[in-house]
């Protein structure tokens, strides 16, 4: 027994010795991209075991597509789509997850003054950005005029106690479209997190939300997208930072659009014109330490002239990076210093 004893002994100083090659399993990165909720996702996880990762890359996915067939704008079966089939009509019992990202989405609506509006749904429609066969046209006045009544996010009612959402008036929709990707890199997080991972990443197209250190116990280093890429380089940065236990969504005037007699038409609409966003701002990165709340701010900083976002967003203490037609950044005081401009077109202001 003691000649046993010496063995092992004898074999746990040699494990560490021979350290990190050794009997320890080193941290290392594991990464996976897929096609969910229409774009690019990817999951990256920090673990010493392959099949550990690969199991919580799976269930980070895993739930990234249940919330995509409760949320889906275009989907018949989603749950947004029962509550705008009964808009007017009857209340639709939903999930909780549903309740919850609607409750945040006002919540947003609020504290932008109606910059972000959940029940976009009928101007949206009317622009069609999201469909792949779109026609490149403009609404009529009159059309974007009737749909604009109807996108009064204060007719939103919620029944928290038998889990129930209505809209009040006959052709009111939802459209979570704004938030959803930020709220799903979230829930991704919780469920990684829940299974024992250290540290993960997951991006779900411009939006991010990370915690943990990666192996070399650094942070996560996350580039932004440059508004204006050179046509040899479309993918091409023009900032870099890092992020710890915190998210960043980016929304730009380039990820769709079309060009029609010289003036671009993009995705983001302005609520009170139900047109796209006429404002200076060609790049807006919220950076806060939730995913829902980056991914809403980001979209509803597009609204406002650069200087009143900046202004809003250190209001609601959150950081964020905006970008103007002139390529001039304008920063939060708690994002100096912080950020590396990568590309010399762009200059802080």
């Amino acid at each position: 027994m003691k000649g046993r004893s010496k063995l092992g002994l004898l074999l746990l100083v040699l494990c560490l010795s021979l350290l990190p090659s050794g009997c320890i399993k080193q941290d290392r990165l594991y990464r996976e991209s897929r096609v969910v909720m229409d774009t690019i996702t990817t999951i990256t996880v920090v673990s010493p075991s392959e099949e550990e990762a690969l199991r919580a890359i799976d269930a980070g996915f895993n739930e990234i597509e249940r919330l995509e067939h409760l949320l889906n704008y275009f989907s018949p079966e989603s749950e947004i789509s029962r509550i705008n089939r009964s808009s007017g009509i009857r209340p639709v019992k939903v999930s909780r997850e549903t309740i919850e990202i609607i409750k945040k989405a006002i919540e947003i609506s609020e504290a932008t003054g109606g910059a972000f509006n959940p029940a976009i749904g009928p101007v949206i429609r009317l622009w069609g950005f999201s469909r792949q066969d779109r026609a490149e046209t403009i609404p009529s006045e009159e059309a974007i005029r009737e749909a604009l009544r109807l996108i009064d996010y204060r007719k939103i009612r919620i029944n928290e106690e038998d889990s129930e959402v209505y809209l009040e008036v006959r052709g009111m929709e939802l459209d979570l479209g704004g938030i959803a990707k930020g709220y799903a890199a979230d829930r991704a997080i919780e469920v990684i997190k829940g299974m024992g991972i250290k540290a993960a990443l997951v991006a779900v197209a411009g939006d991010i939300r990370g915690f943990g250190l990666r192996p070399n116990g650094q942070p996560w280093h996350i580039g932004i997208q440059d508004p204006r890429p050179p046509d040899d380089n479309p993918d091409s940065v023009f900032a870099t930072l890092y992020l710890r236990d915190m998210a960043i969504s980016t929304s730009g005037d380039y990820q769709r659009f079309f060009i029609k007699d010289g003036k671009r038409y993009h995705h983001i609409i302005d609520p009170k014109t139900g047109y796209p966003s006429e404002s200076s701002i060609i790049s807006a990165s919220v950076i806060a330490d939730r995913g829902f709340m980056t991914d809403g701010l980001s979209t509803a900083m597009f609204i406002f002239p650069p200087e009143r976002a900046i202004t809003l967003l250190e209001s609601l203490g959150v950081d964020g990076v905006i970008v103007d037609i002139n390529k001039r950044v304008y920063l939060t005081e708690g994002l100096e210093g912080k950020i590396k401009i990568t590309n010399r077109a762009y200059r802080i202001r």
